[in-house]
This record gives structure tokens, sequence and C-alpha cells, in this order.
């Protein structure tokens, strides 16, 4: 299996290309992470810039990628 080379990114664009690699929804990640899909939404949006700490933890832990990596 061949690792993927990741580059430099923020936050958000972290969480769309993970999102779009694993083909998990929006919505079926809000709810993973126990936040509104309007709420995660407007967070990838960049509508908010609000996702705490919390979900930051259950994204990564989801993905299984480190908490440094998905913050950029």
């Amino acid at each position: 299996m061949e690792e993927r080379k990741w580059l430099p990114a923020d936050t958000r664009t972290r969480l769309i290309d993970l999102c779009k690699e694993k083909n998990i929804s929006q919505a079926k990640l809000a709810s993973v992470i126990g936040v509104d899909k309007s709420a995660l939404s407007r967070f990838i949006n960049g509508k908010t810039d609000s996702l705490s700490h919390e979900h930051v933890i259950k994204i990564a832990k989801y993905f299984n990628v480190s908490t440094d990596f998905l913050l950029g």
C-alpha cells in the first residue's frame, strides 16, 4: 500500500481532504464527533473559526491521524 504524501495545509483543507479520501460525508462526520452538521459545514466553509479541542481530538481519532497533522 502506497503512503500518501500530504502538502502543508490548514485544518479546513485537511478535513476536506480526509473526508474525500475516506468517502465520508460532512453529515456522517458531524454525527460521529457529536456536532450539528450545519456547525461543521460553517467551519469547513470558513464562516466560523470555532471547532472545539474535543471535536479536533475526535476527528483525529476517527481518521486515525494526529492532532498535529490535522491542525496543519
